[in-house]
């Protein structure tokens, strides 16, 4: 699925009640909905492979973090990294990972200088966003505008 020309993956689709409810659809007379994660990863994995460069915004962690740092890990990693979210390294979770076991990997370059944000993704990224890109699309906008 694309978004504004841009790829829209859900690795974890098929976790919990929506993966039955797509197992169901698949009995539809004409054949339902068909969701093929194999050709996701493969897609997923190829941008990120012939990719000049690559930058990841992850905003929490689990299925979405590792998918995205594994696609990169078959590039020998993403240039660029901000990791927003609470989760502390102790508890052993995804989220919880800081960017330089990414690093040891190979899901980031050593040459990355990655960032990890701890806080509410829904504060913080809207903040990022007004701050950084928001800022630069408006003061190019103005400038073509002149």
């Amino acid at each position: 699925m694309r978004l504004n020309g841009i790829p829209v993956f859900c690795p974890g689709i098929t976790d919990g009640a929506l993966g039955d409810v797509l197992f169901a659809h698949t009995y539809r007379s004409p054949p339902g909905l068909r969701v093929d994660v194999v050709e996701d990863v493969r897609r997923i994995n190829s941008i990120a492979i012939y990719s000049h460069a690559t930058a990841v915004v992850v905003l929490g962690g689990g299925v979405v973090k590792h998918h995205t740092l594994n696609a990169n890990l078959m590039r020998n990693g993403a240039d660029y990294a901000v990791y927003v979210n609470t989760a502390n390294e102790y508890d052993g979770s995804d989220a919880g990972a800081r960017p330089d076991e990414a690093i040891s990997w190979g899901k980031l370059r050593q040459t990355s200088e990655p960032v990890k944000v701890h806080g509410d993704a829904s504060l913080i990224f809207p903040l990022l966003v007004a701050r950084s890109f928001a800022k630069h699309f408006h003061s190019k906008k103005a400038a073509e505008m002149k």
